[in-house]
């Protein structure tokens, strides 16, 4: 079967170059297209539930909202383990589901379990889901600095919260902009207590009585000469003098009493645990960026980049700064320019020595046009199995590269013997027909040998967790690039031979570095088969040698 198809690409040479074409194209566009990072993402699918409830200890928060979460959660389906810690007024549960799980599918589902336990933790409690990123989404971080004076951390962090970060989020690929550092204005109340106590009043009621000052009250609609008027109360807070005039209670002889009479109201910073220095200048206000799940890090960090330069640049105060301090797109292109400079150098490194030993520039042409069309096609494989570029999936083309030749090199000089002995015969039949039966004669072997180096890294797909998700992407790569450069071994080989190999054709007795070869190996090779029982045993020392430092690796 082998043989057949090897005579009908030989035959049909517009056909077979028209398919490769196609499917080189297709592998290009797919490289286009292709996701690219540094590495491959190592992390678990998990999902962040994080619950805030100020002012309790750790111990509080624990009881009354991490463990009734964390235990109800733990019955979910695809649950690998359930992870809960408790700070200071702060929950935060991590879901680890089972590999291959949806991320989607596993938000979807704690959000189902959520509901049930909405009874079990405080009613002034609202959990909520973290962002649909995995551990590594940190893609990009930027600082806003001011050092004219002009606008304080507050003003800065108001300016992050209000601005920035609603133009970031907006940008395509993006999950959340977490805001760091600097001061959240506040509207604070300090109550005096020897106040309440000479107006009898308690605290809660002073509280009560804020809360429901900070409201809109509706109205009916009142018609007047045919038009419509809407009656509402106005009651929302606006102002520090607002609050000022929020009555609290009664004195004596039925006179209202004010917040002002028994608190000091002021806008101040909300309670931190953390700051945000600048290359030891002084404290900023930052902004880390976090790219969603699946997302190509590459593309969503040069969109956020072009929206601050074209949007948030110009908008920005006086005096006010971006400064980017963390982008990851540099090493996303370090590593990747890395290993593209070493498969141009394996690949230039194997034309070289096929030009050599080949001695002749077109038949080596056969071999060099082949490596690039299979490495493109790979990266169709690559793009709709999810498989990113990064350094670990582009280390299995490089891996698999010397491989990938081998096929054509041995039938370009089996089809050099065919066409010697043709010119030796006084060239019965045509030439096309004498590469034909070369390249039949060591296609089907040379075929399934390429076949049976592309089974050898099968058993990497067994490899789970973290180990699995850090060697799958090489041995995806380095299989799709054995498969596809077998297929083109039996395919476009052959049409390239018939195209390629013409002239005339140096015999191998006459290649000058054959030459040297040969008379460097022939007395090496009669001196093994002279003594075979030495040269075993010798083998077998060296072998047993290398026991002592295999038992120190560490």
């Amino acid at each position: 079967m082998v043989a057949r198809l090897i005579e009908y690409s030989a035959r049909n040479r517009f056909f077979i170059l028209l398919l490769v074409g196609f499917f080189a194209g297709w592998g290009y566009w797919a490289l286009t297209k292709t996701p690219l990072d540094a590495l491959p993402d190592l992390s678990d699918t998990q999902v962040i539930i994080y619950t805030e409830w100020p002012g309790r200890s750790p111990d509080l928060v624990e009881d009354q909202i991490t463990y009734p979460i964390s235990s109800t959660l733990l019955s979910a389906p695809r649950v690998r383990a359930v992870r809960g810690f408790s700070f200071l007024g702060v929950s935060f549960i991590y879901v680890i589901f089972e590999d291959g799980t949806d991320i989607y599918w596993a938000r979807t589902r704690v959000l189902e379990y959520l509901q049930a336990v909405r009874t079990k933790i405080p009613q002034e409690v609202t959990p909520v889901l973290g962002p649909d990123a995995t551990s590594v989404g940190w893609g990009f971080m930027y600082a806003l600095k001011c050092e004219t004076g002009e606008h304080d951390l507050a003003q800065l962090r108001s300016f992050q919260d209000y601005n920035v970060k609603l133009a970031l989020e907006s940008v395509p690929g993006v999950a959340q902009v977490a805001s760091i550092g600097g001061f959240v204005k506040q509207y604070q109340v300090v109550v005096e207590p020897h106040r309440l106590q000479a107006f009898d009043l308690p605290l809660e009621k002073v509280v009560e009585a804020i809360r429901k000052s900070n409201r809109d009250v509706e109205g009916r609609v009142l018609e007047l000469s045919g038009v419509e008027y809407m009656v509402r109360g106005r009651g929302y807070i606006r102002s520090l003098t607002d609050l000022e005039q929020i009555p609290v209670g009664t004195g004596p002889g039925g006179t209202p009493v004010f917040l002002k009479d028994v608190a000091k109201v002021q806008i101040g910073p909300e309670i931190r645990r953390g700051l945000v220095d600048l290359d030891g200048k002084g404290e900023v206000v930052g902004g880390i960026v976090i790219v969603r799940f699946g997302e190509n890090v590459l593309k969503v960090i040069e969109r956020v980049k072009e929206r601050i330069q074209k949007e948030i640049q110009p908008s920005l105060p006086k005096g006010v700064e971006l400064v980017v301090t963390y982008d990851r797109t540099d090493l996303i292109h370090r590593a990747i320019d890395t290993l593209r400079e070493e498969i141009i150098k394996l690949t230039i490194a194997v034309s070289v020595v096929c030009l050599v030993f080949l001695f002749h520039l077109p038949s080596a042409m056969v071999v060099i046009l082949t490596l690039p069309v299979a490495i493109l096609m790979s990266f169709i494989c690559m793009y709709y199995l999810g498989v990113t570029s990064n350094v670990m999936s582009l280390s299995g083309i490089a891996i698999a590269i010397g491989a990938m030749v081998d096929a054509s090199i041995i039938m370009v000089e089996n089809a050099h013997k065919k066409l010697e002995e043709w010119e030796a015969q006084g060239r019965p039949g045509s030439r096309v027909a004498a590469i034909i039966s070369g390249a039949k004669e060591v296609g089907p072997s040379l075929f399934f040998s390429l076949l049976v180096i592309t089974v050898g890294f099968l058993p990497v797909f067994t490899l789970e967790a973290q180990a699995g998700r850090l060697f799958k992407p090489l041995a995806y790569t380095k299989t799709f690039a054995m498969l596809f450069s077998s297929m083109l071994a039996v395919t476009l080989t052959p049409v390239l031979m018939t195209l390629f190999i013409r002239g005339k054709i140096r015999p191998e007795e006459k290649n000058p570095l054959s030459i040297i070869l040969h008379w460097l190996y022939s007395p090496i090779a009669r001196i093994a088969l002279r003594f075979p029982k030495t040269l075993l045993l010798l083998a077998l020392a060296a072998m047993v040698a290398t026991l002592y430092p295999f038992e120190k690796l560490g």
